[in-house]
């Protein structure tokens, strides 16, 4: 049977990538008869002066044929006689670069187009090092549009040299630079006659030949999808194996925990089957009643790891710039849970590969970054074993790709550390003193009464014989969190310290009053996956900007307009409201009293919940 080559597509945006598949698959006879006439016939209503416009066979788009564009990914599968292939033509456009990270993520090989008219650009500098995080190591350097600067060797030995100097830090398997013309054909299917100069294969000869590396993954791993049960007693693991293979009768292991079990059977394509091998879709059937699950990971000899901190490099694909303390949700094989940004390391210079220090990654930049999860993932570096190294980041709050990344090491910071489990619990510290430890987190803009309606709520709880403590933002500032400023890591920053405090004062069985503007809305879901959900009230209040600008007890806004106070929110920064408070408060015609007092009214009910 014959194998599979994963190509990948990159480059700039009109380099050339889709005319260059496109002729590929015309000149190598692989499209039908009707999709060369209707080729025929799109060219002539396109204006293409009597040419074929190739890249109409891989556009599929409206908006990109109308743009003459690639936004999205399109996949084109074909076989010559001598291999199969699968091309993810990606696009060039750098507002599209998560798409091209997509198509990089399941290739082989990657064909970085570069125009002979400009030479390296900061996207082919860009999309070579997304393909290397990714993992790709075989890469073909396709120099376009030679037809344009006269088939020069001059120009592509230039370029050449600008290629080696790109791939100096750079791990590469097999690669090959090649000066072609995707529109006129030369050096794709056969060598050209234009530039005898050049001594390397055509392009498809060599995707034909090219040799892809073995990755090197020791041992079975298989991430489990789903159980499915059927009649009787079976139940039946489902996933894809990633790497090994797997027989009837031998002992797994089922991470995490690292319990065994005998494989019974297993089914792959509706048949029963004695074995099966990385690639197969299969369902795995153990004679032990051992409780599995969708996150769980079949293994044999491969020697993973259950850890909860990690260093990864990182595509940054969010509009909203990574900050450290901020909290994600991690999708690593079938595995999904909260991780924290505990530390970005550095970035990475797209121009020159440097490592440059910095407190965020903004859209489309790379990054280090060090992750810490509450739990525990089952997880491993790319380079042993890529589906146990290779994760997503999903924002927790608009539920969409943030960024995506490779697990570069395990950090070991905590393998001589664990939780310490207190014979005095929290329950009983609570029942001690009589109540439900809860924080009512108190949000709002500067000057809407969050500290007023904070202290009369406290007065009002100890005058009931409830034990309380009130984290105000002024005093946390001119304490604990002196050293922190108020551009968005350390607003970030500042929270994160403060849901921390109010999480351990929660474990003493204490109610915790908090009032501080908290700006921004993941900010807040940190703090509020830090103390739990189930502790976690919030209050907004809700006092327009217009009412508290007219306050202004402290005359910050004054400052604010006239540019002496940077970043304050409602002026120089913005403030995110809450979507979905659990009580909303808004003192601008209430009277202090009053306020605190359906405060206390709407309080007590949530306090009394078990």
């Amino acid at each position: 049977m014959q194998d599979v080559l994963r190509i990948m597509t990159c480059g700039s945006v009109d380099d050339g990538k889709s005319t260059l598949i496109g002729h590929l698959l015309y000149d190598a006879k692989l499209i039908f008869t009707d999709q060369e006439k209707a080729l025929e016939l799109e060219s002539r209503l396109a204006g293409s002066d009597g040419n074929l416009d190739y890249s109409l066979l891989l556009d599929g788009l409206s908006s990109e044929r109308e743009q003459g564009i690639t936004i999205d990914v399109a996949y084109r599968y074909f076989a010559t006689p001598k291999r199969r292939f699968i091309v993810a033509d990606t696009p060039g456009h750098e507002e599209y670069t998560r798409n091209m990270a997509v198509g990089a993520s399941n290739s082989d090989l990657a064909i970085l187009l570069i125009d002979a008219n400009k030479g390296v650009s900061t996207q082919t500098k860009r999309h070579l090092r997304i393909c290397s995080l990714m993992g790709i190591e075989e890469f073909v350097f396709a120099v376009n549009k030679m037809d344009e600067v006269g088939y020069q060797r001059k120009v592509y030995d230039e370029i050449c040299t600008d290629i080696d100097e790109l791939l100096a830090d750079i791990q590469t398997g097999s690669k090959l630079s090649i000066p072609l013309s995707a529109l006129k054909g030369d050096n794709i299917t056969e060598k050209s006659s234009h530039m005898p100069w050049y001594a390397g294969p055509a392009l498809l000869e060599y995707l034909e030949s090219v040799r892809i590396g073995d990755y090197g993954e020791q041992g079975f791993i298989m991430p489990v999808q789903r159980v499915s049960r059927a009649e009787g007693d079976f139940r039946g693991l489902q996933g894809q194996i990633t790497s090994g293979s797997i027989q009837v009768g031998e002992s797994v292991s089922i991470y995490p925990g690292e319990k065994t079990a005998t494989v019974k059977s297993i089914i792959s394509d509706k048949k029963h089957v004695a074995s099966a091998s990385a690639g197969m879709a299969v369902s795995v059937e153990i004679a032990e009643d051992v409780d599995v699950s969708r996150g769980h990971v079949l293994a044999i000899n491969a020697n993973i790891k259950e850890a909860n901190m990690f260093e990864a490099y990182l595509l940054w694909m969010d509009e909203k710039a990574l900050k450290e303390g901020r909290s994600y949700i991690i999708k690593l094989a079938s595995q999904q849970k909260p991780v924290s940004v505990m530390k970005l390391k550095y970035r990475v210079n797209i121009e020159n590969g440097r490592q440059e220090y910095s407190r965020s990654l903004s859209k489309n930049e790379l990054g280090c970054v060090d992750f810490i999860c509450p739990g525990s993932l089952v997880m491993d570096s790319f380079d042993r074993h890529r589906a146990l190294g290779r994760f997503i980041l999903i924002d927790r709050l608009t539920n969409m790709t943030a960024g995506c990344g490779v697990i570069r090491h395990i950090l070991r910071r905590g393998d001589n550390l664990s939780h310490q489990e207190q014979d005095v619990t929290r329950k009983m510290r609570q029942e001690a003193l009589g109540q439900q430890a809860r924080t009512i987190w108190f949000t709002g803009l500067s000057g809407s009464g969050k500290s007023q309606l904070a202290n009369g709520l406290e007065k009002y709880l100890a005058s009931t014989g409830r034990h309380t403590m009130l984290l105000d933002g002024d005093n946390i500032r001119l304490g604990i969190n002196k050293d922190l400023g108020f551009n968005e890591y350390d607003r970030t920053e500042n929270i994160r310290r403060v849901a921390e405090i109010a999480k351990l004062m929660n474990d003493a069985g204490l109610i915790v009053i908090t009032a501080f503007i908290s700006p921004f809305s993941e900010d807040r879901e940190m703090a509020r996956t830090i103390i739990g959900d189930e502790l976690f009230i919030e209050v907004y209040v809700s006092t327009p900007i217009e009412e508290c600008e007219k306050r202004d007890v402290k005359g910050l806004y004054q400052k604010a307009r006239r540019g002496e106070i940077p970043n304050f929110t409602g002026i120089g920064s913005p403030y995110e409201a809450p979507d979905n408070p659990d009580i909303i408060m808004d003192t601008t015609n209430a009277v202090v009293n009053e306020s605190i007092e359906v405060l206390a009214q709407k309080i007590e009910s949530l306090l009394n919940v078990e």
